[in-house]
């Protein structure tokens, strides 16, 4: 089989729904095994099933949670024990609560950044020690627009995401010795289920949202999994530190 990530080992958190979804069904079209991982025990047994079958490649489900340091250990260690490489990690897992400035939960904010930032430098921790060992991989972290240019309504969120943002320029310069690639996609708004369900019953502030947004529409999951796709490739072996905005040339 062909594709830009023909044979390559993909692991890919947050995967069972949305953005990481669409990003493990692009991997496996074009040619990847795909590493599947989710919290949610079961969720994507069928999916990846059909995955397979679909692509005629590999799309493995794994289940664990990202801020659990010996189970993601344990998950990549076998990954890296089955396979014997692992070229690419996309760290999409992630979790937003969207509050104004004076209604901002100390649990929420602390849940965010254990999430989004300290799960994400530890697994890029480790597997970049595996990724060492076989010459090299690309890491590709999900940002968010709003860590670029501000959102009401998300400054805890955006705080965490601008952390991603900084943490993957600076890890960029530290593994580019061991040709390790890293950089980051900062969606926009991408229409997923979680968007349904934050902003479907807000019809007129979507349409305001919508209307700040240069390309007219909103973003899909397809949308954010072509750049990953591209960034994890060899198209990309020259692009390391970056961080590739995915937003339809968004004022929001």
């Amino acid at each position: 089989m062909g594709g830009l990530l023909c044979n390559k080992v993909c692991i890919i958190t947050g995967a069972a729904q949305g953005i990481g979804k669409g990003i493990a069904e692009q991997f496996a079209a074009d040619g990847a095994i795909v590493y599947a991982c989710d919290l949610r025990e079961g969720s994507m047994d069928e999916w990846s099933k059909e995955c397979s079958a679909k692509t005629s490649t590999r799309v493995v489900p794994m289940y664990f949670d990202v801020c659990d340091a010996t189970a993601v250990k344990n998950a990549f260690m076998a990954i890296f024990k089955a396979e014997g490489r692992i070229d690419v990690l996309v760290n999409n897992a992630g979790v937003v609560f969207n509050r104004r400035i004076g209604m901002i939960r100390r649990d929420e904010t602390e849940l965010m950044f254990r999430v989004n930032v300290i799960a994400v430098i530890e697994m890029v921790q480790l597997v970049s020690r595996l990724m060492a060992r076989n010459g090299g991989g690309s890491i590709v972290n999900i940002a968010s627009v709003t860590a670029q240019i501000g959102s009401p309504g998300q400054s805890a969120y955006s705080a965490t995401k601008g952390a991603v943002i900084s943490f993957t320029k600076s890890a960029a310069k530290e593994l580019a010795s061991q040709g390790i690639r890293v950089n980051a996609v900062a969606p926009g708004i991408v229409k997923t289920e979680r968007f349904a369900e934050l902003y479907e019953s807000e019809g007129k502030k979507i349409d305001d949202r919508i209307s700040r947004i240069a390309l007219g529409r909103l973003g899909t999951p397809q949308d954010i999994a072509n750049a990953c796709t591209f960034l994890a490739s060899d198209r990309s072996s020259y692009i390391s530190g970056e961080i590739l905005g995915v937003n339809g040339c968004a004022s929001i």
